[in-house]
């Protein structure tokens, strides 16, 4: 989520009112229920909180007694306000509390007259920013007048004579608001006997179905202290169907460390079995987000509650009746403990492992998935040949050194960035080089022969060297994949003690290829003359890009424990984890320097002493850019309606493809695209049915609380949830644990989410569902607003919409991500390794579009130099200069934002049918001669469309330099017309050669004919 403000569009609806009555309180068997009453919304939560008690007072009295049985989940109810509220609705001030836990509450309050009053327990108040909310929770405030106080009295047994208020039950503001019967608290008598009853026991165990998550990890819940521990698990599935279930973990006395499970195999009817290797603990690993095997430690914590989640895959084929096994819970010091397992089979066969109801939790089998996690290609991407050391891909060529490091790469591409050049780009001046210098000299590291190349399929290609660097022993691991990444794992190991002077990597570019450079502390501009760098945690900033727009080069240095930072907001929660080998507490940093003929980088390390058998990894991540040519003939045609709306009238304005964000009827829940599936799909197909595509807004960087899953996935620590000091919205506070941190919120719904970890396996829940919702629903693509995986995930992404879509569509919004908050960090940069598999760009809010140079246009924002287009957002950006790099505002996200005049223009001009020559290509048909103004041409047969742009800081003119035989067109009675454009321009005829006005900050589209 950026930081704007969203927009909301569900239609005002009605609340369900839970209410949990008297019945479902009288027995101690009893269980707890909530109870969906069809009417309106009965209070204001944000005067109120969410739940409160109603009790019945026969009538008036100046003091009635009530003990509230609230059995609460949150740890010193004692600590916060309560309101009273009488049968008209005002708040009664004369309260008096008794005793208050987190098992019961005791109040006297004044009832000036009979009727059902309310008692709400925990009111809230919200501050902050309303898509970001601070709730706090009032201390509880003696409001009585003290002279009723007095009257009333204070001992207990004088409130016992009082009139008694009826408990008529629990009530709260709707029913995903409500307690659920997983969080109400066992009395201290109750957790008293349970002890009792277990004295020997370090662990008790408490098996639980799927349809009663746990959610408390402090405290048992009453349902627990009333069973009892231990017993059998028992449930009922069908054929086919993957069955999730839990067996809560309680420590009552001491840390119980190493859990580990194990399970038998089912054993059915007529020697029916169903094996144990289709039984799985999630908590206790499974495979990670790149695809391989993990393996998790389980402690438990002193008085602490851990949930285990385990999973069951019913075979589509087991013969129907009563399977029965096992499981075993063990831990290190304490005895093994067996639960029996019953499962009923029903003839029945389940529909995709029963994952088309995402409350039935099947889809936590996702979790493992290795989806998608391959080496094939996707388009454009090609291959990757091997020819002795020179390896092909996609429009480059990196040639390899004996080091194993790049000895030369090519680039194809032509500038234009539409086609290949048949007379490649050379990039490197020299081959690039890992120097290690001690006091005996520099030592380049070196094998005895070229690397022998491996192919692991045609998208990736791998090889290994060992070589010597000086005093060091060097092992390389190295990897290229189809879209241009080079990843070397380089470790230096010293066979002795002993003192350097520096390791340091240098990449000797060319001086014509390092052109542009974004990324070390500096915004895109033109590479600098001089430039050093140092590394620092308050910066997440690791490498930068160099290069022209047709050939570039971008780095990144790390080491083994590289882990991706969080961003957007909240890159200081989970920062960059310094790398041991390249920071060397600081020493190490990054120097560019213009030399001649050559444009040298240089990642130095500074000093240090290794000792004997000591191992440091340089690792190195490179992208040679562009990824891809662009085309702009799809961009122009592809016209995006960012909101969702009436689907007639977004084709009458002319746009094709709509992106519906979160917070809409169809998708109202931040990245938990899944309960309204069937209006998805009804809304989709009658897109298609317009020839209209609808994707829409998913990422995995924050989770709504909506999702059914979350309290499993609290079970797993900080897996897939980002550590942090809680707070935010109610729900967040009321019903998780407290440690995580708080993200978007939409006050309209009530959508509240949280931060996941950059690395997880909600990644692979992250691609299942993808593939589910290309399947049953029919989305087109992805609007992705800034993202929290890295490039594997966005890999996956586009294989399996690809294999369900001819032509998918993914297009990324970034905010600017330079700024303190978020460590000062290139958008393009940050996103750089996702570039290769998104069709398109929307850079942002924050983005500047006129105080910076054409150069950030360029670098920063257009994507052009990495093979995508783009769009404008900030104020609805500058529409004259967006015409250089095809960019305009996106319709429907703004009332101001209105690109359908030039809509109009594009398609009166044919601009499909136009080659894109941008200012930057050198023999450009159409140039200005100033870098202030500067022109780029839309080149079709006969005629020629001109968009200038204006840097310069007062009013000029321009007269055009025009290369006619390059646009096949001869001079005479040509003219350079400029048709009336709304917001844009007025009409105007000019003549070439003519010198032509422009305003500061604005320009023209000129049509030559």
């Amino acid at each position: 989520m950026s930081k704007r403000q969203r927009r909301f569009n569900l239609a005002t609806g009605r609340l369900t009112l839970c209410l949990l009555t008297m019945a479902s309180l009288g027995s101690a068997g009893a269980t707890f229920a909530t109870t969906p009453l069809e009417q309106p919304l009965r209070w204001d939560a944000q005067a109120y909180g969410n739940h409160r008690y109603t009790v019945q007072v026969a009538q008036a009295a100046d003091a009635v007694h009530v003990i509230l049985p609230w059995r609460r989940r949150d740890a010193h109810p004692e600590q916060l306000a309560l309101i009273v509220t009488g049968p008209d609705g005002k708040i009664v001030a004369n309260v008096l509390r008794g005793a208050i836990d987190r098992a019961s509450g005791e109040l006297v309050f004044q009832a000036t007259s009979a009727g059902v009053y309310a008692i709400y327990y925990q009111p809230y108040l919200s501050n902050g920013r309303s898509n970001y909310p601070s709730v706090t929770y009032p201390a509880a405030k003696d409001t009585a007048d003290p002279s009723w106080a007095r009257k009333t009295g204070a001992d207990a047994k004088t409130w016992q004579r009082l009139p008694q208020a009826k408990v008529l039950g629990y009530e709260a503001v709707d029913d995903f608001d409500a307690y659920t019967a997983m969080e109400r608290s066992a009395t201290p008598a109750e957790m008293q006997s349970l002890l009792a009853a277990n004295a020997a026991s370090a662990l008790l165990l408490f098996p639980e179905t799927r349809a009663n998550p746990i959610r408390m990890l402090d405290a048992l819940p009453e349902r627990w202290a009333q069973r009892g521990a231990g017993g059998e698990f028992s449930d009922s599935a069908l054929r086919g169907e993957y069955l999730s279930f839990q067996v809560g973990l309680w420590a009552p006395r001491s840390s119980v460390n190493n859990v580990q499970v194990s399970f038998t195999d089912l054993h059915g009817p007529d020697g029916a079995t169903i094996s144990s290797k289709a039984m799985t603990c999630f908590n206790l690993g499974g495979i990670d987000y790149t695809g391989q095997p993990f393996s998790a430690r389980v402690n438990v914590a002193q008085g602490r509650v851990q949930p285990l989640w385990m999973g069951l895959d019913i075979p589509a084929d087991a013969k129907p009746g009563s399977y029965r096994g096992e499981l075993t819970i063990s831990a290190d010091g304490v005895p093994a403990q067996r639960v029996p397992v019953a499962i009923i089979v029903a003839a029945g066969v389940a529909v995709a492992h029963g994952d088309d109801d995402p409350f039935k939790l099947t889809r936590l089998r996702w979790m493992n998935s290795s989806l998608a996690q391959d080496h094939t290609l996707v388009k454009p991407f090609t291959a990757v040949s091997i020819k002795g050391s020179k390896l092909g891909i996609l429009g480059r060529e990196v040639s390899l050194d004996a080091s194993g490091l790049p000895a030369q790469i090519d680039s194809h591409f032509d500038q234009r960035m539409t086609a290949f050049s048949k007379q490649p780009q050379a990039m490197l001046a020299a081959p690039m080089r890992l120097l290690v210098q001690d006091a005996a000299g520099v030592h380049a590291l070196n094998a005895a022969h070229l690397p022998a190349v491996q192919q692991d399929g045609p998208g990736m290609v791998h090889w290994q060297v060992s070589g010597q660097a000086g005093p060091l022993q060097g092992a390389v691991s190295a990897q290229l994949e189809a879209d241009g990444t080079l990843s070397y794992s380089i470790a230096l190991t010293a066979d002795k003690p002993v003192t350097l002077s520096d390791i340091r990597l240098e990449i000797p570019l060319r001086n014509e290829v390092a052109t542009y450079q974004l990324g070390l502390g500096r915004q895109g501009d033109h590479a600098p003359a001089d430039f050093s760098w140092k590394w620092n945690v308050e910066n997440n900033q690791d490498g930068a890009w160099l290069g022209a727009v047709n050939a570039g080069l971008e780095f990144h240095l790390r080491d083994e424990h590289y882990k991706r930072p969080l961003n957007t907001n909240f890159y200081h929660q989970q920062p960059l984890l310094m790398p041991t080998s390249w920071d060397n507490g600081g020493q190490g940093g990054v120097t560019l320097k213009r030399d001649g003929a050559r444009y040298v980088v240089t990642a130095f390390s500074g000093g240090r002493t290794m000792a004997a058998g000591q191992t440091l990894h340089y690792d190195i991540v490179m992208r040679v850019t562009p990824f891809k040519t662009i085309k702009p003939a799809e961009h122009f045609a592809e016209r995006y309606f960012h909101k969702y709306g009436d689907l007639d009238e977004i084709k009458r304005d002319g746009a094709d493809v709509v992106n519906i964000h979160h917070a809409t009827p169809i998708n109202p829940w931040i990245n938990y695209p899944f309960l309204q599936a069937d209006k998805m799909r009804a809304y989709i197909d009658a897109a298609h049915q317009r020839g209209m595509k609808v994707k829409i807004y998913d990422t995995v960087r924050e989770v709504s609380d909506r999702a059914p899953e979350l309290p499993m996935l609290e079970s797993l620590g900080h897996e897939v949830i980002s550590a942090g000091k809680g707070g935010g919205f109610s729900w967040l506070q009321e019903h998780l644990n407290g440690d995580y941190i708080a993200a978007w919120h939409v006050p309209e719904n009530r959508d509240a989410a949280i931060i996941n970890a950059g690395q997880s396996r909600w990644h692979n829940y992250y691609i299942e569902g993808l593939d589910w919702l290309a399947r049953n629903v029919g989305i087109d693509g992805l609007y992705l607003d800034d993202v929290a995986y890295d490039r594997t995930t966005m890999k996956r992404v586009r294989k399996v919409l690809e294999r369900h879509r001819e032509h998918p569509l993914i297009d990324l919004h970034s905010a600017s991500q330079y700024n303190p908050r978020d460590g000062y960090i290139n958008s393009a940069l940050l996103y750089m390794e996702l570039f290769p598999y998104i069709d398109r760009l929307w850079f942002g809010e924050e983005f500047d579009y006129e105080k910076t140079s054409p150069s950030y246009w360029l670098t920063e924002m257009s994507g052009i130099p990495y093979g995508l287009m783009g769009e404008m957002l900030q104020h609805d950006g500058n529409p004259w200069r967006g015409m250089l790099f095809g960019m305009t505002s996106r319709l429907g996200w703004s009332a101001g934002s209105n690109p359908r005049p030039l809509w109009k223009l594009w398609d009166s001009f044919g601009i499909e049918q136009a080659q894109m020559i941008g200012w930057w290509v050198h023999d450009a048909p159409v140039q200005t001669g100033r870098d202030d103004v500067l022109a780029t041409s839309y080149v079709r047969q006969g005629k020629t469309m001109i968009a200038l742009a204006s840097w310069a800081p007062q009013q000029t003119s321009v007269s055009l330099n025009i290369d006619w035989k390059a646009l096949g067109l001869k001079p005479g009675k040509l003219t350079l017309t400029a048709p009336a454009v709304e917001q844009f321009q007025p009409a105007a005829t000019f003549q070439p050669g003519e010198p032509i006005p422009v305003e500061p900050g604005k320009g023209w589209l000129l049509i030559l004919e």
